[in-house]
């Protein structure tokens, strides 16, 4: 049997298993998508958002990338973010990344990786950003992840500097955003930093305030 196969052949047996379990489990799928959740995480294998956190299909709404960033002229990200806060109605976004994310550690060197280097560029400002902090760790792994930490909460602050977000904001008084790591070693999520819906931003040129509902 080929890989591709293997895999139909387990998703007919997980389909199989699903209605034995619950007879009625894809019709409810089928009738409503209503997740409470939009994870903005890695595109990294060994993390799988429903898995690690035990949500079922249709509870959480995910988009991956690599190194789990939120950039302010990425449409597929503001299309997910759009939909998800104002069509869906989350109440929590959760911006997730990982210890030893490769895509941090590649924004670290001075390495030629080709077309990425456009993507990581936005790391290695973070970077020159908290440099005189990351320098002054001496562990290479140390620093590696204390970056992802940063990396983290960086892009928990680009969620709520959007005016989707602030706009869902004044509308509804929701989402609450989250920063979250997961720890590759042990499963565990650790949660970095949380900004509550109407929360005031880290610098008020970022606040909209004609924003219409």
């Amino acid at each position: 049997m080929s890989h591709l196969s293997k895999l139909l052949e387990n998703n007919k047996a997980w389909a199989a298993r699903m209605v034995q379990q619950d007879p009625d489990f894809f019709k409810r799928l089928i009738s409503v998508q209503r997740p409470d959740y939009l994870w903005i995480g890695c595109s990294d294998s060994r993390v799988p958002p429903d898995q690690i956190t035990q949500t079922k299909p249709g509870e959480i709404f995910i988009h991956r990338n690599v190194a789990n960033l939120v950039i302010h002229t990425d449409m597929n990200l503001l299309s997910v973010l759009q939909y998800a806060v104002e069509v869906l109605e989350v109440k929590h976004i959760i911006v997730c990344g990982h210890y030893g994310c490769g895509g941090v550690k590649a924004a670290m060197t001075r390495h030629d990786y080709g077309l990425i280097n456009k993507w990581l560029r936005h790391i290695k400002d973070i970077y020159r950003l908290h440099q005189e902090e990351l320098d002054n760790i001496g562990d290479e792994n140390l620093r590696l992840n204390r970056l992802i930490e940063i990396n983290i909460i960086e892009q928990v602050h680009h969620v709520a500097d959007t005016s989707i977000i602030q706009r869902a904001w004044k509308k509804r008084h929701a989402p609450d955003i989250h920063g979250w790591v997961y720890d590759l070693a042990d499963g565990i999520l650790k949660p970095l930093v949380s900004i509550p819906a109407g929360a005031h931003l880290e610098h008020p040129i970022y606040e909209f305030d004609d924003l219409a509902v």
